[in-house]
């Protein structure tokens, strides 16, 4: 996926961009960062991390009943429990509603894929390559990826900045867009 964004901005002959990413798009981030670093101006990783392993067992069964449904349940049934993961809470109804018609759209075979790349993805030794100002912000209730994996991300990460949004959890631009929006226009305007 990175490669493809790296292409892209090439095709298009555009400068050095402000990369944003939350979950599997910061993972994507950050390997634009470390594979075409030429690319990026600047990174802000969302409720990202170096390697994925579950927050706690409770996320832990959750995977593995969203695995179940992928490999049993129509897509929707699949968006709906991921959806509701995202936005929990009663007064987040519209956006699970929104995420879930959203997630839905997404074909198991792309699921399948995205699901994979998370996986596989570990660029734990590589952290120290990655020289552009970065910005590692975390939703303080993030049931998804755990705290201690996005700390980690920002201590291995030379001079990266750490923001942890309170009140958030893993869509954290979605859930307390004014905090993340401020915490977002903050780092980039020294940029």
């Amino acid at each position: 996926m990175a490669e493809s964004v790296a292409g892209l901005l090439a095709r298009l002959g555009e400068p050095p961009a402000h990369v944003v990413g939350l979950s599997l798009g910061g993972c994507v981030g950050l390997a634009l960062a470390l594979r075409a670093p030429e690319r990026v101006r600047s990174l802000t990783i969302v409720n990202a991390f170096a390697r994925l392993r579950p927050a706690t067992p409770i996320t832990a069964a959750r995977f593995a009943l969203r695995l179940g449904l992928l490999a049993t349940a129509p897509m929707s049934s699949v968006a709906a429990l991921v959806a509701r993961g995202l936005f929990p809470r009663p007064e987040q109804t519209p956006l699970y509603r929104a995420a879930a018609r959203s997630l839905a759209r997404t074909s198991r075979r792309a699921y399948i894929a995205a699901l994979r790349a998370l996986l596989g993805f570990d660029v734990r030794a590589a952290l120290a390559r990655v020289r552009c100002p970065t910005l590692v912000v975390a939703g303080s209730d993030d049931a998804t990826v755990a705290l201690d994996l996005k700390e980690a991300l920002a201590r291995g990460i030379p001079g990266s900045r750490w923001a942890i949004v309170p009140g958030s959890g893993h869509a954290t631009n979605a859930d307390q867009p004014a905090a993340f929006n401020a915490t977002l226009r903050d780092f980039l305007a020294e940029r």
